[in-house]
């Protein structure tokens, strides 16, 4: 195997120099003789600007090296989404790629806080820019086949840390992903119209969502999400721990997730489709979760599990933008269906919510074996559910419900319970709120309401319930 290092090539850790036309050299060098293995030395920080990866390059970092973003958002012009300059750009980078990996015992540093404005209660300023948004992706990989990051550890993202586009056969196995949890945006793994990809035994907080799957609008020609596999793995997110959405204009299917731990989270699983693509054959298994509250600058009222399809806002409102098409004034928003959840555990201040613009859009949504309990441990209001982003209201709901559900079509709750802790504010309600849900199927539902005069069940609009059992 060819081996080339970055000190033999100039780099050097002064904690000044920009060593990123070192590492290009030693990359392109690398990659003239075929490919190989680029060695970030042992023990050692360098402070480097974009570079770019080529194909059969293994980067690698040894036990302790370090490799952070240089400080100083001049040298980060290029855009993490095509023309679209207002939500980040790229720090290390590869297009059209075959056989890359990011192995190693060392660390990749996104000198986050350098990026961020002022420090807030629970987040940190956005600083205002002219035209693109300087914070560095840290990598940012399109169209790229055979990839595989194992073993590093990610940290300290001014956006998101780990972006696939549209590339295929990706293994993400045994890595620590460490971003500060007051950063906005600072995602952990994004899987944008990637498809046969694996994620394992990852550690993973996020000052937003820990994996996210979507189908962003920037790169459309670039198909489906789909035959994804996360195991695993232990999450703690700011936002929400594993999300689909909320930006999806084609298909998201045929994904597992399965022995995971989510914990000290805004919102555990959710949903958020909020454009035309489509989200189906979706299965949660053996999944603990426990959620709080946050400010409402994050999205999510420490909802355990989301599951919402609402269309996004108007062409004019902040969270629009690139999401609509071209010349669209509204969205257009697929339905969400067939997603199952088994075995899952949740400990929360608020209940499990679906909800949707119309019934049809949402369909055959399965719970089997899921024990909820619900319980105050922050001070910040509540009784309510966060519909963000949408184009009608932000908030909806006047009680918190261990289940409220508005607007779905063919839901089956089996085999579960729904308790409340001993703190109790006055807005909690039922065990289950259903509003137009038909058919609504309960087999051995086991729940009370949070205080003696309120009925367990609610049911209003077209519900239709079938009780098997309890």
């Amino acid at each position: 195997m060819n081996i080339t290092n970055i000190h033999d090539f100039g780099a050097v850790n002064d904690d000044a120099t920009n060593n990123a036309i070192f590492i290009q050299k030693a990359i392109d060098q690398c990659a003239r003789f075929g490919g190989g293995k680029v060695i970030i030395p042992a023990g050692k920080s360098y402070l480097s600007g974009p570079f770019e990866l080529k194909s059969n390059i293994e980067l690698h970092l040894e036990h302790g090296a370090v490799l952070k973003a240089y400080p100083d958002e001049s040298v980060y012009t290029k855009s993490a989404f095509r023309k679209n300059q207002g939500e980040g750009t790229i720090w290390i980078g590869g297009e059209n790629l075959n056989q890359i990996s990011i192995t190693g015992g060392g660390t990749l540093d996104g000198n986050g806080i350098f990026f961020m404005g002022e420090e807030l209660h629970d987040s940190y300023e956005l600083k205002p820019f002219d035209t693109i948004d300087p914070r560095p992706h840290i990598l940012t990989l399109v169209s790229c086949k055979n990839v595989k990051i194992h073993g590093v550890t990610v940290s300290n993202a001014a956006y998101w840390a780990l972006h696939f586009i549209g590339c295929y056969d990706v293994a993400i196995e045994n890595i620590s992903l460490y971003n500060d949890l007051k950063v906005r945006n600072s995602d952990g793994i994004d899987l944008d119209h990637c498809q046969n990809v694996r994620i394992i035994n990852c550690h993973i907080e996020s000052g937003d969502d820990c994996i996210c799957l979507k189908n962003r609008r920037e790169y459309e020609e670039l198909g489906p999400c789909r035959n994804i596999v996360i195991s695993n793995c232990t999450l703690i997110s700011t936002s929400c721990a594993i999300k689909i959405g909320s930006e999806n204009m084609d298909v998201i299917s045929h994904v597992t997730f399965n022995n995971c731990i989510i914990t000290g989270s805004c919102r555990g699983i959710g949903i958020q489709n909020r454009d035309e693509g489509t989200v189906s054959d979706i299965i949660f298994s053996n999944i603990m979760v426990e959620c709080k509250q946050f400010s409402e600058v994050w999205w999510g009222m420490a909802e355990p599990i989301y599951i919402t399809a609402y269309p996004r806002a108007s062409h004019d409102h902040k969270d629009a933008g690139w999401r609509l098409k071209p010349g669209a004034k509204t969205a257009g928003i697929g339905k969400v269906s067939n997603i199952s959840f088994a075995n899952i555990r949740c400990k929360s201040e608020n209940g499990i919510f679906l909800g949707a613009a119309s019934p049809d859009l949402l369909d055959n949504i399965r719970f089997n074996d899921v024990d909820l309990e619900v319980s105050k441990t922050t001070e910040y209001p509540g009784g309510y559910y966060d519909c963000r982003p949408c184009k009608d209201d932000d908030f909806i709901g006047e009680q918190t419900a261990g289940f409220y559900m508005v607007n779905a079509s063919n839901v089956h709750i089996s085999n579960t319970t729904v308790n409340w802790g001993t703190q109790k504010p006055d807005y909690y309600g039922n065990a289950l709120y259903a509003e137009n849900i038909n058919p609504l199927v309960l087999e051995n539902f086991n729940g009370t309401a949070a205080f003696e005069h309120l009925e367990s069940i609610v049911e209003k609009g077209q519900t239709q319930l079938e009780k098997i059992s309890n």
